[in-house]
């Protein structure tokens, strides 16, 4: 039966380095050391070391995982690539999210309201720049449709700013040019035609 031989923390101080027999067996976070009473001489039966390391693994991806979702707000497909891109096991997925969940950190409603409002304070975006940027992210249609609905989108005060930001690309321009190159720029961005007209004929 495996036995525990020595332990070391590691230079974090937060996680332990076990060894087994006499070679290092798995490495487990501080807070689960204690619960576990790991201690010199412990001896585990294959069923219970493989318990162990499973916990040990899931703990260390959790911390990992809410240091990602802590940056900022994260939709749901966000934190799937991020598994996929750190090799998580398929059995820690689900239990994973699950905690998010707990913690309020994984919504996908709240995450789309939070992107619409630092979009459009920051960026400046049009309504459906904004629909596209969401739908890759991988929030539902009716979730995107609903929020955008609900916010009040000034997207004429938007289009203004961006054509003021971006005047001195024109200015070498004749009028007539200038207007259509704003027009063409504000199209790309995603704008109605309406807002277009108005925004190029004011600025």
């Amino acid at each position: 039966m495996p036995v525990i031989t020595a332990f070391k923390p590691q230079k974090n101080k937060k996680v332990i380095n076990v060894f087994i027999d006499g070679k290092f067996g798995f490495s487990v976070d501080l807070e689960n050391f204690v619960k576990l009473r790991i201690k010199v001489g412990q001896r585990f039966s294959t069923d219970e070391l493989k318990k162990v390391v499973a916990k040990s693994e899931y703990q260390k991806v959790l911390i990992k995982l809410l240091d990602f979702t802590s940056l900022r707000p994260r939709s749901e497909k966000e934190v799937d690539v991020w598994m996929v891109k750190k090799s998580v096991k398929e059995k820690f997925k689900e239990e994973l999210k699950n905690k998010l969940r707990s913690f309020n950190l994984l919504d996908d409603e709240k995450f789309a309201k939070w992107w619409i409002e630092q979009r459009i304070a920051f960026n400046h975006k049009s309504k459906r720049e904004i629909y596209y940027e969401l739908k890759v992210k991988g929030v539902e249609k009716e979730i995107i449709i609903n929020i955008l609905s609900d916010l009040k989108v000034n997207e004429l005060q938007s289009a203004r700013i961006l054509l003021k930001k971006s005047g001195y690309k024109w200015r070498k321009y004749p009028k007539k040019v200038v207007k259509q190159k704003m027009s063409a720029f504000l199209a790309r961005k995603g704008f109605t035609w309406a807002t277009i007209k108005t925004a190029t004929e004011e600025v």
